[in-house]
């Protein structure tokens, strides 16, 4: 409140009831900014905010151990994809074997039911061949498509390592902006020396304020290296 309108009030020129509107109309619009702002939930911040300056709470720290945990396992999920892979290679060359030796049998036992056409048990035997070839034959594509599928996987993999980079590219760039903030915010007197320094004026919630003697005296030496 100003003078005038203290003289005014002292005067029984102002009315009181529009002095107690005017100040809720205030208290309620600073209620409703408060609300629009939204109070800080503690849960989010562990009960501090902000967050301590703590291992837990070290971003660029904790950004390492993300791209050194994540370079590890992709290491890990390629060398069993690889180890799949040989898999099924070698099943593929076992199938094939086995089918050299059905094609084999099958062309024994078409000659034999051609050649004793009243023997049923050759034309029997060559079809539960037939059977085995195309079991085999399903059993081939089978693993073809599964060695596919697992090189197809690996590809997607290499996606990891991409954004391993960008992380690390992202870490490089805020340890660079640090060490500019350092740079820019760096002074000539060591902290050890600014212990007189002021660090807290009268209007402050704390005892350990500047008295005004000190204030002058500490105004009086930057005039005077001026």
């Amino acid at each position: 409140m100003t003078q005038e309108e203290l003289d005014a009030l002292m005067n029984g020129d102002v009315d009181l009831d529009s002095i107690d509107e005017e100040d809720n109309k205030d208290t309620q619009k600073e209620v409703e900014e408060d609300e629009e702002v939204g109070p800080i939930d503690p849960k989010k911040s562990d009960g501090v905010y902000p967050p301590p300056a703590t291992e837990d709470h070290q971003v660029v720290s904790q950004l390492d151990e993300v791209t050194k945990e994540s370079e590890a396992k992709a290491t890990e999920v390629l060398d069993i994809m690889d180890a799949i892979s040989n898999s099924m290679m070698d099943n593929e060359e076992y199938l094939n074997k086995v089918l050299n030796f059905l094609q084999a049998h099958k062309t024994l036992f078409e000659k034999l039911s051609s050649k004793f056409p009243h023997i049923k048990t050759f034309n029997e035997e060559k079809e539960k061949i037939e059977e085995m070839i195309d079991l085999v034959n399903q059993s081939l594509e089978n693993s073809q498509n599964a060695s596919d599928n697992v090189m197809m996987a690996m590809d997607i993999m290499q996606y990891q390592d991409i954004h391993r980079q960008k992380i690390e590219r992202v870490i490089n760039i805020m340890r660079e902006l640090l060490k500019y903030m350092n740079r820019i915010f760096e002074g000539k007197i060591d902290d050890s020396k600014r212990v007189s320094s002021a660090r807290h004026i009268h209007g402050d919630s704390t005892e350990d304020v500047v008295e005004e003697d000190d204030l002058e005296a500490l105004i009086a030496q930057f005039a005077g290296k001026k």
